[in-house]
Formats: C-alpha cells, structure tokens, sequence
C-alpha cells in the first residue's frame, strides 16, 4: 500500500482553520465571562439582606468575580499560545519555496506579523478592560449591599481584589507572547 502525502498546501488551510477557531475561541471565552459575571451580580442582589437568602455566607460569592477572571486569563493565554504555536508552523510552510521572497507572506515577514499581533492585542486590552469592571463593580456591588457581612469579615474581599488583580495584569502580560518570526 503506497503511503499518501499531504502537501503544504493543504496542511496550510488546516493550520489557517485551526488559527480562526483559536480566535473564535477567544470570543466564546468573552461571552462565557461576561454571562458568568451578570450571573453572580444577580445572585448578590436576589440574595441581599432581608431576603430568603441574607443569611447565608455571601463571602464565597464574591470569590466567583476573581475566579471568572482567572478563567478568562487562562482561556486567553491557552489561545494565544495555540494561536502563536500555529503562526510559527504557517511561517515555516510560507517559507517553503519562497527563499527568495518573491511572495509576500503574513507570517513570515516581520512587518506583517507585528501588525496582526497589535490587532489581536486590543483584544486582550478589551480582556483586561472587562475584567477590570467585572470585578470593580462585583467587589464594590457586595461590600455596598453586604457591609455587615464583609465589615465582619474583610479578608474575602481583599482575596478576591488580590485574585483579580494577578489576573488583569495576567491578561495584560499575554500580548507578550505572540509570535514574531525572524527576519530571513
């Protein structure tokens, strides 16, 4: 039985499919955020003092807008990685046959791929952005509705400010890794 090759050019549109659902996987990743973080900012009001809920320990609750954020952090460092991963097996294959430069190539020519990294890294300005108010108004919402609650007890506030920070500063470092390929 003979062997079956695959050549570059397929391999190509494989990688370019793979690059595209990456970024589509970054998107997912903003919805999830966002419906996470309405989701726990309803749960602090439906659970508010004088309700039903006012008794139970809603210093937990608040744990959940930090941890939203480190999952968007880890989510969009997994992308990127992915993303940077893909670029670097796209600017081998562009570089196959084309020494002499002869074609342009988006991944292999520096130019071209810092300008595709800038545009990806609003982005993860936008990422850090969101975070940042999910977590401001989550924080600010619970101590505002909970004072009794969180002037007894600080500490989960202060966890969740610490968590949330690492993981803005987290979203602002993952631009760091995208991939730039060498000049020729």
């Amino acid at each position: 039985m003979a062997e079956a090759q695959v050549n570059a050019n397929y391999r190509f549109v494989g990688a370019y499919q793979e690059v595209n659902t990456r970024i589509a996987q970054r998107q997912q990743a903003l919805t999830i955020y966002v419906s996470m973080i309405l989701s726990l900012l309803a749960a602090l009001v439906a659970l508010k003092p004088g309700t039903a809920g006012g008794a139970l320990p809603i210093q937990w609750l608040v744990l959940g807008f930090p941890v939203a954020s480190v999952f968007l952090a880890l989510m969009s460092y997994k992308a990127e990685m992915a993303i940077a991963n893909l670029r670097r097996f796209l600017c081998a294959l562009e570089r196959l046959g084309n020494e002499n430069g002869a074609l342009p190539s988006y991944n292999a020519h520096p130019a071209w791929a810092i300008n595709a990294n800038r545009a990806r890294q609003m982005q993860d300005y936008a990422a850090a952005l969101l975070a940042l108010a999910g977590n401001g108004v989550g924080l600010v919402a619970a101590v505002k509705i909970y004072p009794v609650q969180f002037g007894e007890n600080p500490l989960a506030v202060w966890i969740a400010a610490v968590i949330a920070v690492a993981s803005i500063g987290f979203l602002l470092w993952i631009p760091r890794l995208s991939f730039i390929p060498l000049e020729d």
